[in-house]
This record gives C-alpha cells, structure tokens and sequence, in this order.
C-alpha cells in the first residue's frame, strides 16, 4: 500500500509535464523558487520588479524571447536601480511649488486632493478605494502586457513603445535628480500643507499588513520621486499605442484607465495635479521624439534599399554586351550565316 500514493504521484506529474521540454520545466521551477524565496522573505522586494525578475528567468532560452523581451526587461530593471538611488545624489526636496500650482487652480481655497477626499472619503473604506489603489498597484505591469500586445499584433510598433516607455522613464529620473518633490502626504506629515488622510494606509491594514509605513518604504525606494508622475504618464502612453495597434474605435474605452489613475492618485494623496500635468507633457513629448526617431530610422532603410537597387540595376546596365558576330556557332561557316540572316529576312 505504501508506493500505490507515489506511483500515482509520478504517472500525474509525468502526464502533466510529459508535454513540456526540459528547459520549460527548468524555467517553471525556477520561477515558483524565486516567487516562494522572495514571499518567504517577506515583501523585501516591489511586486513589480519581482514580476520583471521572474519574467526574465522565464524567458531564458528563447530567442524571440531575448531579442525582444529580454532588452526591455532588462532597461527596466536598470530603471529601477537607478530611479532608488535619484534620492540620494540631491538631497533637497521641494514641498510647495507643486501644492501652490493645485491651490491656484482651484482658487486658493484647498487642494483638490482636499476637495476629493471631502467628498469622496467618509473614513470607511469603499469599492472605488480598492479600485484606484489596484491601478496604482499595476504601475510597471501594465506596459508589460501592452508590450506583449503590440508585440504580437503591430510587431513594427514594438521598439516605438519601447522607446517612448523608456525615453519617459530615464527622462523623469533626470528630473527626480534635478527636482527631488515630495508627494501630497509627505508634505501633509511635514505640515507644508493641509492635513490630508492617506488612504492606502487603510488599504493595507484592511488586508491584513500591520505597519504600512515599513512596507511602503520598502516598495517604494524613492518616496520623493513624483515630478513628473510615471503613475500618469504610463497609462497614457498605453493608451496612444493601443490606439495605434487596434484603432481608436475599437480601444476608446480604455481612455477610463488613465482618467481613473489620474483622479485615484490625486484622491489618494500620493501626486499633485501638477505632478500628473508634468507627466502628460513629458509623455507627449517622449511618443512623439519616439514615432519622428522611428519615421527617420524607417526613411534611411527606404533610402538605403533604393539607393542598393539602383547600384544593382546600374551594374546590368553597364554589363559587357555580346558582339553580333560571337552569337554565330564557330563550325558554321560566314557564307552560310549570311545567307540564313538573308533568307530570313525574305520572308
């Protein structure tokens, strides 16, 4: 009785598996180790880099895998690394020019963050603050599986995305370099402005994580990174490239993702409007230096392939061209060559 269990073990594991390679198997394993490393070890590492960091181990071996993936995965990781170390090469954060720029546009009355939460948050939580903070909490998978869509549908869209994904990425660490802005609930802790209530707090207690302050701090390595906000910029981004891909038509509603981060973040406490207008702008700027750098790369290929042609046809052209008289069999003699061209042309 006791390997009957065992038996049965293995023949499900081999019928389960039995369709799978070797390097699958090995890349499966290898990323539930590093998900169960990473779970057991406590929330050390930001969901979303553990996602990029399993996506990665899962690809090894494929090579349409490391020609596309692999380079975007990797600029990514290395965003990542840097945007965590921004903080520590300026160390003067700016508090108020982001909130005065949100108290003028309502008037100097309040911020709109104080606007919405009077409004919106009655000190329980509702559907719609699960809602926002589940977006927010999609931050860097969403141009994951946007990347994989064009990929897949308009593969000569895919290093345009990549490029306006990653020119918006390093460009916003140059300015959390240049201009370190504290988010609107830092600058409240501080009392630069109103008090405001951080509503993810609450989130976290409701699923169980007893000092967000800790866990935030650890997902998040740069707490003043918020000028311009990649939380903003992303979904747009998205948005202009699955319009592109699929037609405005068919992915109109999707315009919802966007305007629901930009209102959840404004609500929540963690941008300014401001910080989301700085991210429009730059991420306007980096679709369109994006598409002009892919139509010049495009116009130089055109321009090589014709200017490759015509030195093709100028070579048949310029080709030796056969002398009359070597069309004429050598045993055959002049005379009757003669008389055969004139024969011809009688008739």
């Amino acid at each position: 009785m006791g390997p009957f269990p065992t038996n049965i073990a293995r023949m499900w594991l081999r019928s389960s598996l039995g369709g799978l390679s070797r390097v699958t198997a090995v890349r499966i394993v290898a990323v539930l180790v590093l998900c169960a490393v990473a779970i057991s070890r406590h929330p050390t590492w930001p969901p979303d880099t553990l996602w990029l960091v399993a996506l990665l181990v899962a690809g090894v071996g494929s090579r349409a895998f490391l020609r596309y993936l692999a380079p975007f995965l990797v600029l990514f990781l290395l965003y990542f690394v840097l945007s965590g170390l921004a903080d520590d090469l300026n160390p003067t954060v700016h508090y108020m020019p982001m909130a005065r720029f949100d108290m003028w546009m309502t008037g100097g009355e309040e911020l709109p963050t104080q606007w919405l939460q009077r409004h919106m948050w009655d000190g329980e939580l509702r559907w719609y603050d699960f809602y926002f903070y589940l977006l927010y909490t999609a931050h860097f998978v969403m141009p994951l599986v946007v990347a994989l869509l064009v990929w897949k549908r308009r593969p000569q869209l895919y290093w345009v995305f990549v490029g306006a994904i990653m020119g918006l990425s390093f460009a916003a660490f140059v300015t959390y370099v240049a201009f370190p802005a504290a988010p609107p609930w830092m600058s409240s802790d501080y009392q630069y402005i109103p008090r405001i209530h951080r509503v993810s707090h609450d989130i976290w207690q409701a699923v169980g994580i007893a000092d967000p302050d800790t866990l935030y701090s650890r997902l998040s390595p740069n707490l003043v990174a918020a000028v311009p906000s990649l939380h903003a910029s992303y979904p747009l981004v998205i948005l202009i490239f699955l319009a592109r891909t699929f037609g405005w038509r068919r992915v109109w509603w999707a315009a919802v993702y966007p305007v629901s981060l930009w209102i959840g973040i404004v609500y929540m406490g963690e941008h300014y409007v401001f910080d989301i207008l700085a991210g429009v702008v730059y991420t306007l700027a980096s679709c369109a230096l994006a598409f002009w750098t892919a139509s010049l790369v495009r116009r130089r290929r055109e321009r090589a392939r014709a200017e490759e042609t015509l030195a093709e046809a100028a070579e048949v052209v310029d080709a030796p061209l056969d002398a009359p008289g070597e069309a004429v069999p050598a045993d055959v003699p002049a005379g009757e060559a003669v008389a055969t061209e004139g024969a011809v042309g009688g008739r």
